[in-house]
């Protein structure tokens, strides 16, 4: 019983120390003492218990009389919500660096009423997986096995948005926004975070966001991927088995049998599925790059659902990769999405109540701080022995457990991430969501 009491205090004592590091580091934002107080006091609320972290909610917590110190933090203050971003991924990255990692792109939709909330409009909703009346924001996640966190944010603006120039005015839009298709914002957060050093081996996406340029980026930087693609993406590689360009619905058509592999009894979350790897030609790095060697295979990894309904997913990774460390980044997506639920359950991640553009990204920024701090807290609490990325995706029961992700009865791997991607009216695709019961409490 006293070690159990030791481990309570000990987990306390980091909680309090975390949120005193915290608040020290995001002081020099605020020009007055008494608004990084009140921001401090913010952040603190979205730990709290409860909810809702509506404005009056937080204001009762920090005992103010009302909702107005709270407003100001991220409406009426001045201060830079990206210079929060980038506070957040240095703290994040400190805790969970490894040169292993995987960056996930993905999105979620924030239901609103009315018209007047930056980039709100009738559009598919992550969320609910229906057309909706929202907002679209993008994230950015870095997963290694030391656990995950949120690090970049963009919210999408439709081109309703972009060509009323009074409308981008009323919602304090910065000038000279224009349109940015949610390929051209993910590529924009890649770009960051590779600017950034930040350490990572792979991209993973688990929504059509892959483009050439996305493609011809990544092999720039010399990142390995996992891409989902439409049925109809052209690879244009080949090789003994299939000599003819084709998409990525030809060549799963035309696949040896032999090639498919099911996972084992209670490893697919959506039920019986397979999945398949058809490597190409081998590219050689030295080709784009003298100053390194080594090859490396572009290829189609392929996601057969319980009803055989397919998924694709463009790959590019070194010469000799297994398809279980393929399909073990490409299930990080899930991970992932887990994380964006948890944030709105228990972070308020969807409770903003402004409708201006600084007012969007200050407040996601604040719940993207409390989200990575919660990620640190855990692993500094946790007992695990460090391992290897690499190796803990072939026993995923761990890799699973090192994140943070929900524990399933006869689970025995990171399993199948989502439903198919369905098209939306931008062009871009999204997948239905899972139910989720997540929990991450704030001890």
């Amino acid at each position: 019983m006293l070690v159990i009491f030791q481990s309570i205090e000990t987990t306390f004592e980091i909680w309090a120390s975390s949120l005193r590091e915290v608040r020290s580091r995001i002081r020099g934002l605020f020009p007055q003492e008494r608004v990084a107080i009140s921001a401090g006091l913010f952040l603190e609320g979205l730990l709290r218990d409860g909810h809702r972290k509506t404005g009056w909610m937080r204001a009762e917590a920090a005992g103010d009389p009302g909702p107005w110190r709270q407003q100001a933090i991220l409406g009426r203050g001045k201060w830079d919500a990206d210079a929060l971003r980038d506070i957040v991924r240095e703290y994040a990255l400190e805790t969970l660096a490894d040169n292993e990692a995987v960056l996930v792109i993905d999105e979620t939709g924030f239901i609103k009423q009315g018209k007047t909330s930056c980039g709100v409009a009738r559009q598919v909703c992550g969320a609910t997986g229906n057309m909706a009346n929202c907002q679209i924001g993008m994230f950015a996640a870095y997963a290694s096995r030391h656990g995950h966190a949120f690090v970049d944010r963009a919210l999408y603006l439709p081109r309703a948005w972009t060509d009323d120039p009074a409308r981008l005015a009323r919602a304090h839009v910065p000038a000279g926004t224009i349109f940015a298709t949610k390929s051209r914002l993910a590529l924009d957060m890649i770009a960051r975070i590779i600017a950034a050093d930040a350490p990572l081996s792979w991209v993973a996406t688990d929504r059509i966001y892959a483009g050439v340029d996305i493609e011809m980026a990544l092999r720039r930087w010399y990142k390995a991927y996992v891409l989902a693609v439409n049925a109809n993406h052209h690879f244009a590689s080949r090789n003994r088995l299939f000599p003819a360009d084709g998409t990525a619905e030809d060549i799963a058509g035309n696949l040896e049998p032999s090639l498919w592999r099911s996972l084992p009894l209670g490893e697919a979350i959506q039920g019986s599925e397979s999945w398949a790897y058809y490597p190409f030609t081998n590219s050689d790095v030295a080709e784009c790059d003298k100053a390194r060697s080594g090859s490396w295979m572009p290829g189609l990894l392929i996601r057969r659902d319980a009803n055989r309904a397919l998924s694709y997913f463009s790959t590019w990774s070194p010469a000799g990769t297994e398809i279980e460390t393929l399909i073990a980044v490409q299930q990080c997506c899930r991970i992932i999405e887990e994380g964006l639920r948890t944030a709105k359950s228990e972070l308020g991640l969807d409770h903003n109540e402004t409708r201006s553009w600084h007012g969007w990204h200050r407040h996601v920024s604040l719940v993207m701080l409390a989200f990575a701090m919660v990620s640190t807290v855990r692993h500094k609490a946790s007992h695990e022995p460090p391992g290897v990325v690499g190796r803990l995706m072939g026993t995923s029961r761990r890799f699973q457990r090192l994140l943070g992700t929900p524990r399933k009865s006869k689970t025995r791997s990171l399993g199948a991430a989502s439903a198919i991607p369905r098209q939306d009216q931008s062009g871009e695709c999204r997948r239905t969501p899972l139910p989720s019961n997540l929990p991450l409490k704030t001890q």
